[in-house]
């Protein structure tokens, strides 16, 4: 017995020593607006103080001991030597950030290396710039462009988890009521990321009918990449369940745990038509019924399907005024289609 507590012991004590002796993640933290500028990353007013993001990063890493963490709002401090500097890149950006098309083709190979790692949070989507050179667009790599969001500030909503098991999830429960704002998408492609959390619209009163994703991840070469679309606001910053996502995130995107990015693009389309039924006002237990029976649907048919009601967004009309027809007939015709799949 007596053996056995030294061993555990000393298992105990080796594993601490090298959690103590990895080196601390290093941080480059980009919260520029180019337009819109949010809460969390104004600084003080006639001050060159910390936005009340760039301090909460820090005393996040500050407490946890594990990452130091330098905060710009001038994107051309991002060239390949800075890239050399750091671990992980982290984005609370809007607008065309002035990246010049060097640094960029340099961020994608400093990812795809595994040398870094790239985390974008809230409206990082709301980011953009034009480039044409080798690799992809910043929109095409983070998966996603903003395109509205009718779930302004404050707007009640449940969350889900996705995906299974994620170490970037367990701060949260796997469902929960939260009030934030949220965005939707234009030139997300479900083929590409693994959906980690995303808005359930049988307990959101704002309902849409189509998938709107709240966390994903991505596998780019051998490197990784996050976004959440959670943090437009200073309360959800201070938000511990929040803090300990950003630690998480960062630790994956450092490749510091493990987790997984295999895209899921059917349980993708499996809650988009649960959000197709959801918007039609049909009662929870039906909807969980009715997809229960199309989890086992062709998968061709799935992906389409899914497909359909994310070609929905852009006919929704801009007004409450505008003309609603084209999208009334779109939407009858693939819910017609998932009502007869899904049995009577």
């Amino acid at each position: 017995m007596n053996r056995l507590i030294l061993l555990v012991a000393l298992v105990t004590a080796l594993a601490c020593s090298a959690a103590q002796a990895a080196p601390k993640i290093r941080v480059l933290y980009l919260d520029q607006s180019v337009g819109w500028r949010h809460a969390p990353v104004t600084r003080p007013k006639n001050s060159n103080g910390p936005t009340p993001s760039e301090i909460a990063l820090a005393e996040i890493g500050a407490r946890s001991g594990a990452f130091s963490v330098e905060s710009t709002q001038d994107a051309r401090q991002i060239t390949p030597e800075k890239l050399k500097t750091i671990d992980v890149l982290v984005f609370y950006t809007t607008g065309e950030l002035p990246i010049a098309p060097m640094a960029w083709q340099a961020i994608q190979q400093w990812v795809a290396s595994g040398k870094g790692g790239f985390v974008g949070l809230h409206s990082a989507t709301d980011t953009h710039w034009n480039y044409s050179g080798p690799g992809q667009t910043y929109t095409a790599f983070i998966n996603g462009r903003f395109a509205g969001h009718p779930w302004t500030e404050g707007t009640p909503m449940t969350i889900q988890a996705l995906g299974g098991s994620s170490p970037v999830n367990k701060a949260w429960p796997r469902r929960f009521a939260y009030a934030e704002e949220i965005y939707q998408y234009s030139d997300y492609d479900p083929t590409r990321v693994r959906a980690l959390q995303a808005l359930d619209f049988t307990e959101t009163p704002l309902k849409r009918p189509w998938f709107v994703p709240v966390t994903w991840a991505r596998q780019l070469g051998k490197g990784r990449l996050f976004h959440t679309n959670l943090g437009h606001t200073p309360s959800t910053w201070n938000d511990p369940r929040y803090r300990a996502q950003l630690l998480d995130a960062i630790r994956w995107a450092a490749h510091r745990i493990p987790g997984s990015a295999k895209p899921n693009p059917e349980e993708q389309a499996l809650w988009a038509l649960r959000s197709l039924l959801a918007y039609q006002g049909l009662p929870k237990t039906e909807v969980e019924a009715r997809i229960a029976k199309l989890a086992g649907a062709d998968k061709v048919w799935l992906l389409q399907t899914a497909a359909r009601t994310a070609a929905l967004r852009p006919l929704w009309p801009a007004k409450p005024e505008n003309d609603k027809r084209a999208f009334d007939a779109a939407y009858q015709a693939v819910l017609t289609d998932v009502i007869a799949r899904s049995g009577p």
